[in-house]
């Protein structure tokens, strides 16, 4: 069993769902202690409503080292899981035998970044200063990337392993996403008696939903109506409706006017019904856009043709901590690590995925040491 599958397979056991990190925050603080690295985990626990800080570990430049210091990032909860997690070995593959996700988002990506430094060490390879940064509470937010402070860096780049793809996707760019959080104030009446002195905010807000456009909207801009809650009692013409929305877009001049549809949208049902509505929109996370001469995508470009990987470039239509870094000025690419199907019950990754993209870190690293910024 190879040192990454081993380590994987005892995060993967772990049921760290947002907020509950904690086992796996143990883990990933042992294995580096145990490699003698300090492990500072900041209170972002306490700010996001979570058992667990982030965890920042750092390998100062070795002597005489030049290059650019990079930071690795990767999350340590998942998905919530809808049962057990018993991870198994089938064919090269690891899979969850209980019918649920395996949690290879992201705990894959940590057990290649923590092998990857083990290695270093233990090889005394030299490098240009090196920071792992382990967050909770990304799948619902982003909310521990979005509590770090990124000031404690010394890293000038970064990298997160964070997209469900073949080993060699790079990650050009990533949508703006804002949600809008949608509730109407009908007026309750008996529904068989005096229905006529209701007013419907269900039905507002089924109005307001089949007007939208939702979907793929275009190759850069979705929509969706994800949760939807109202009523009291079928025999009560409801007084109360709620929906959340959300749109994203890689251009921030369509999402603007995409949001401004929504919301007429949603006004012309409530005045359509003789309604009341209330609306909050928020800004999830902005979107950023890298070219292919850019030195953090030259970097992971070089790394891969390194261990024999061909690179590959897409853009993703969904957010990961590299959206933050990105936003404060850190540039940051995201960087496919094998898994496939993640947040399903299919969810699976490779053995020979997690081991290759140790191979891709450590060539990473290497490619850092010997660059410049310009």
């Amino acid at each position: 069993m190879s040192e990454t599958l081993d380590l994987f397979l005892e995060l993967a056991r772990l049921r760290t769902p947002p907020g509950e990190e904690r086992a796996a925050a143990d883990v990933v603080s042992r294995y580096l202690r145990d490699l003698a690295l300090d492990v500072h985990e900041d209170g972002a626990g306490a700010v996001v409503g979570g058992d667990t800080g982030n965890l920042l570990a750092r390998l100062p430049a070795t002597d005489g080292a030049g290059g650019v210091p990079i930071v690795l990032c990767a999350h340590l909860d998942t998905v919530p899981p809808e049962g057990s997690i018993e991870p198994v070995l089938e064919d090269g593959v690891v899979r969850n035998a209980a019918g649920t996700i395996l949690g290879a988002d992201n705990k894959s990506a940590v057990a290649s970044m923590l092998v990857a430094v083990a290695t270093i060490l233990r090889e005394n390879r030299p490098h240009a200063g090196i920071e792992l940064l382990f967050t909770p509470k990304e799948e619902v937010g982003l909310l521990g990337a979005f509590a770090f402070d990124h000031a404690r860096l010394e890293a000038k780049l970064g990298y997160v392993y964070d997209q469900a793809a073949p080993v060699g996707q790079v990650i050009l760019g990533a949508p703006t996403q804002r949600s809008l959080h949608v509730r109407y104030h009908g007026r309750p009446a008996h529904a068989g008696m005096v229905p006529e002195e209701g007013r419907s905010a269900i039905a507002a807000a089924a109005r307001a939903i089949a007007d939208l456009r939702l979907g793929r909207l275009d190759e850069q801009t979705t929509a969706n109506v994800g949760t939807i809650a109202g009523g009291t009692a079928r025999n009560i013409v409801p007084e109360w409706c709620s929906f959340e929305a959300e749109a994203r877009s890689h251009d921030e001049r369509v999402l603007a006017d995409l949001v401004q549809e929504m919301l007429d949208s949603i006004t012309f049902a409530a005045q359509a019904t003789d309604c009341e509505v209330e609306t909050r929109i928020e800004e999830n996370y902005k979107g950023y856009r890298f070219r292919r001469d850019d030195v953090p995508v030259r970097l992971v470009d070089a790394a891969l043709r390194r261990v024999g990987v061909e690179p590959s470039y897409a853009l993703t239509g969904g957010g990961a901590d590299a959206n933050v870094f990105n936003a404060r000025g850190l540039p940051c690419v995201n960087v496919a690590n094998g898994m496939a199907e993640i947040h399903t019950p299919d969810e699976h990754v490779a053995v020979v995925d997690l081991d290759r993209m140790v191979d891709v870190t450590l060539a990473l690293v290497e490619e850092a040491r010997t660059a410049s910024l310009s």
